[in-house]
């Protein structure tokens, strides 16, 4: 018992150093990182630099990663606030627009006074318009009624803001533009689901969608339609007076319409087609 006791006490030594040298090991395995990042001795105009080449070179995913190295090693360089508005616009072109749009609220959030802050405005405008595409631009084949309206809302907020606080932006045109398609496909979308409810005979529901659109985007081409499917829902319901009110307001607005001819070369009044 004793020499199995002494050989225990003799070997305790080694496994210890062992034990040690292997937590050695393992702790320097965490180093390794930093020691074969290319970047780690980069300045900040060498990483802004290499950042601006990768982007040049459509490597959205090298210039990211540079720019927010950039930012977290050098927060209160000249070079960091750029970094956090080209980041965002490598995100858009990466087609991260959830990214995108985060990164431009930040740097809003953080810098309202910069002076390319407009641009911040601009791309997170732009970012939500082309998302918008795929939902409201008639691209697909999916039914207007189920689809989400709220980046084309998000996308006129934004160039909206852009547009009432920088009017001289060099962004403003375009947003302007912009924001005119937005509108009547915002008021698009209400009247087609007006006409949804039209054809289910929820004739409430249609009343309330076309109002949507007529009260919310008065100088929307789509309003013609939306008054049309009001008088034709208030001739249904019974309420006369306000079919009549209505057809006031659209003979006013669209004093041709299409659909004044469509209805008077038959017997009964214009509005009871469909």
């Amino acid at each position: 018992m004793r020499s199995v006791a002494a050989f225990l006490r003799a070997l305790a030594p080694v496994v210890f150093i062992g034990a040690g040298l292997g937590s050695t090991l393992l702790g320097g395995c965490g180093l390794l990182p930093d020691v074969i990042d290319e970047t780690a001795n980069w300045s900040a105009s060498k990483l802004y630099s290499e950042a601006k080449d990768a982007m040049a070179e459509s490597s959205y995913d090298k210039a990211i990663k540079y720019f927010e190295k950039l930012e977290a090693r050098f927060p209160y360089g000249r070079y960091a606030q750029q970094a956090q508005l080209e980041v965002a616009y490598a995100y858009y072109r990466q087609n991260e627009p959830a990214s995108a749009i985060a990164a431009c609220d930040r740097f809003i959030r953080l810098h309202p006074n910069h002076p390319n802050v407009d641009y911040a405005y601009y791309l997170k405008g732009l970012t939500n318009f082309n998302e918008d595409l795929g939902l409201l631009g008639y691209v697909s084949m999916q039914d207007l009624t189920e689809r989400d309206p709220k980046a084309a809302r998000d996308s006129f907020d934004a160039f909206k803001v852009l547009v009432n606080k920088y009017p001289e932006s060099k962004y403003t045109p375009d947003a302007t533009a912009r924001m005119k398609y937005l509108v009547n496909a915002l008021a698009s979308h209400e009247v087609h689901v007006a006409r949804y409810y039209m054809k289910r005979e929820a004739y409430v529901a249609a009343v309330n969608r076309a109002q949507t659109a007529v009260k919310t985007y008065p100088d929307a081409p789509a309003n013609e339609e939306a008054l049309f499917i009001m008088i034709k829902a208030y001739d249904l319901l019974g309420m006369n007076d306000l079919r009549d009110d209505t057809e006031r307001v659209m003979r006013t607005n669209f004093p041709k319409s299409e659909y004044y001819a469509r209805g008077l070369n038959r017997a009964e009044p214009w509005w009871k087609l469909w």
